[in-house]
């Protein structure tokens, strides 16, 4: 894995060396920041299900102000912080140690640009979406990865879908709230 664009352009990033963490590829992810592009400078990221921290991170290197990385898994935490490290970024974000569907994500907010990534499944994504759903302010824009085989929901919650990229078995669904 590697940063695409931006300041941090060409970096490499660590990989989880255990099973059950699914990275955003590379491909996926240059097509996320492709239509996240007009967004990005200036702005306040979630990156949520974070894993290695490979979206978050990219955000950074294109101009974003600050990432909030949530993740529950302390090995993936740490995985998150070796790869800023790594990066050389400071000062400009902040790592969740939390299940996004709980309890901690309540009380956050004032994101411009969300990124979701939850376990494939249609359960997961439905949970992820209704949790992410307050979050979500006028103006600000929710992406969601998931799936093909699970179909993302036309509305949730006062969102709506308006744009799906399908990239081989993966979609990445955008959210706007109504």
């Amino acid at each position: 894995m590697r940063i695409i664009a931006g300041i941090l352009k060409g970096r490499r990033l660590d990989a989880p060396d255990w099973s059950g963490l699914r990275p955003t590829s590379d491909r996926l992810r240059e097509t996320l920041f492709n239509v996240l592009a007009p967004r990005i400078d200036g702005a306040r990221f979630l990156d949520a299900y974070a894993g290695t921290g490979a979206v978050g991170i990219e955000a950074l290197s294109r101009g974003a102000a600050h990432a909030t990385f949530v993740e529950q898994d302390r090995r993936a935490q740490g995985l998150i912080q070796a790869n800023l490290d790594r990066c050389g970024v400071e000062n400009r974000y902040a790592i969740i140690r939390a299940e996004f569907t709980g309890a901690a994500m309540r009380s956050a907010g004032g994101f411009d640009v969300l990124f979701l990534d939850p376990p494939y499944g249609a359960a997961a994504l439905s949970e992820a979406l209704e949790t992410a759903a307050p979050l979500v302010g006028s103006g600000a824009l929710l992406v969601v990865e998931h799936a093909k085989r699970d179909g993302a929901p036309s509305q949730v919650s006062g969102l709506e879908l308006t744009r799906d990229l399908v990239q081989g078995d993966s979609v990445l669904s955008f959210y706007t709230h109504v």
